[in-house]
């Protein structure tokens, strides 16, 4: 019987470096694939892939597999990086990893490992497959604290029932030890952080390279002009660094002098960021939450009164909310108790207890 071939996607990290490792443990023909998303060198950009590629094929060499580079940076480009821009400019707040995931991963890559002749593919996602109404759904991993179904969220159960996550009962500190063990020179590696093709730059120093950014004003909750802005799209909702406004004298009397201020709405009509100091003022907090652009891993929609639970933003401990309208394109929820810094564009993840449901795109919140 032939050895099922799984093409593992390489990153130069320990958790895909892992991945490889057990598949090959476990006996199938494991070959890596490199994934070279974003042109190094391109302006702003300090996304280090010729070091990763490197330590991939270090990896490969150590366990004796084959390491292979491939060039998606155009794909990238017009499905990720064009499409993240454009809703910057709407004001959204776009989450470039569930595009990447959703067009490169387990689209483009997959269709790749296909003509390698791979029966399935694998990466070193934290999470879990497993079957709910006949259908391949995302399962919550051991360790929730990396649990990644959020930016899983969108894959279909066509892709799910062709891909392997082989770290799904293992936590990171795990992961680590068997790296250790088998003298992976990545053991130690730090984990990667933040928007992949940004790097180490600041977002705002990042994006105006690519897009203009038109000052205006920030303004209080009674539309009091108190300071001004690079541009709405250099801040996000509920943040706090990066303002650049002190105490203003004005609110001393209200001991608001020293409170830090936080972004809590943006105004795209009129190019104005009302600011507010107290981090669950109630411009930042939410409970009717709507997204459009679901996808729904069961291919039916949640039924009206379904008592579920959701996240707005990854690393989100999941909130208990019920379900007040849904069709196959839309969702509107109401969440038990109000959520901070509900954001346009960011993604509605639904679960039944432990299990993804699917998502869209928050479209609105009150």
């Amino acid at each position: 019987m032939n050895k099922k071939k799984v093409v593992v996607g390489m990153s130069g990290g320990v958790d895909s470096s892992v991945t490889a490792l057990l598949l090959k443990e476990q006996g199938y023909e494991v070959i890596g694939l490199f994934m070279r998303n974003w042109e190094y060198g391109i302006e702003g950009s300090q996304c280090p892939n010729r070091i990763e590629f490197e330590d991939a094929k270090k990896v490969g060499k150590i366990l004796g597999i084959e390491v292979k580079g491939i060039d998606f940076v155009e794909e990238y480009r017009t499905k990720v990086f064009d499409v993240f821009l454009e809703g910057l400019k709407k004001g959204l707040t776009p989450n470039p990893d569930i595009l990447c995931n959703r067009e490169i991963k387990f689209t483009v890559f997959l269709n790749e490992a296909k003509k390698m002749g791979a029966d399935m593919i694998a990466t070193g996602h934290y999470a879990k497959i497993a079957k709910y109404d006949d259908h391949y759904v995302l399962d919550t991993p051991k360790d929730d604290t990396k649990d990644q179904t959020y930016f899983l969220h969108a894959l279909s159960s066509e892709q799910l029932s062709q891909s392997l996550f082989p770290l799904a009962d293992l936590t990171k500190k795990e992961v680590r030890e068997i790296a250790t063990k088998y003298k992976l020179h990545v053991s130690d590696k730090k984990d990667s952080t933040g928007i992949c093709f940004i790097g180490k730059q600041k977002f705002d120093e990042f994006i105006t390279q690519h897009l203009k950014a038109i000052p205006g004003n920030f303004i209080d909750e009674t539309g009091k002009v108190i300071g001004r802005h690079k541009g709405l799209i250099c801040y996000t909702l509920g943040q706090r660094k990066g303002i650049g406004i002190g105490g203003i004298k004005e609110t001393e009397s209200a001991n608001h002098i020293h409170e830090p201020w936080y972004v809590a709405k943006k105004d795209l009509e009129n190019n104005t960021i009302t600011i507010v100091q107290d981090t669950i003022h109630p411009l930042l907090m939410n409970q009717n939450v709507q997204a459009t652009h679901m996808h729904w891993v069961l291919e039916k929609p949640a039924k009206v009164g379904d008592k579920l639970m959701a996240q707005v933003r990854y690393r989100q401990q999941k909130q208990a909310c019920t379900v007040v309208e849904a069709n196959d394109d839309k969702v509107l929820v109401k969440f038990d108790k109000p959520q901070r810094a509900v954001t346009l564009g960011q993604s509605l993840v639904l679960y039944d207890g432990k299990y993804c449901l699917g998502g869209g795109f928050i479209s609105d919140y009150n």
